[in-house]
């Protein structure tokens, strides 16, 4: 079965910005939405009670990709405490699904998103000499 729409959970609106002009250039004409929520710990707190509304209205070929940044937690207790919410609200995940029928696929980034557009601090310097040497 082809997926017709993603909906996607972030923790935080700088994420939203990055996904809405990575991801059209990655998936297509996929249609997707995105969801911010105001920090990590704004998207736990809510994701068991949005997880059960999706239950009782989610289409069939619909997906949803819960994305949070791992900061210094350890990745699989984080990656397990997503996949058991997600189990508890009554939705398959991709990590616990043997078959293509899965709704929730749950993924850690193990950069936060400001490394992705500042990894190279020493190039950033080089090409910005007035960024303070004490970044990071």
């Amino acid at each position: 079965m082809s997926v017709d729409h993603v909906e996607i959970l972030v923790e935080e609106p700088s994420m939203e910005t990055a996904l809405r002009l990575l991801l059209p250039k990655m998936i297509g004409d996929l249609s997707f939405e995105i969801y911010p929520y105001q920090c990590k710990q704004d998207l736990l707190a809510n994701l068991p009670d949005r997880l059960r509304g999706y239950r009782q209205w989610l289409i069939e070929n619909w997906r949803i990709v819960v994305l949070l940044d791992l900061d210094d937690e350890d990745c699989r207790l984080l990656k397990d405490h997503l996949e058991q919410v997600a189990i508890a609200a009554g939705l398959s995940t991709k990590s616990t699904v043997l078959v293509e029928q899965y709704v929730v696929v749950n993924r850690l980034a193990i950069e936060e998103l400001e490394a992705w557009y500042f990894g190279d601090w020493t190039a950033v310097r080089a090409a910005y000499p007035r960024v303070s040497r004490s970044i990071p």
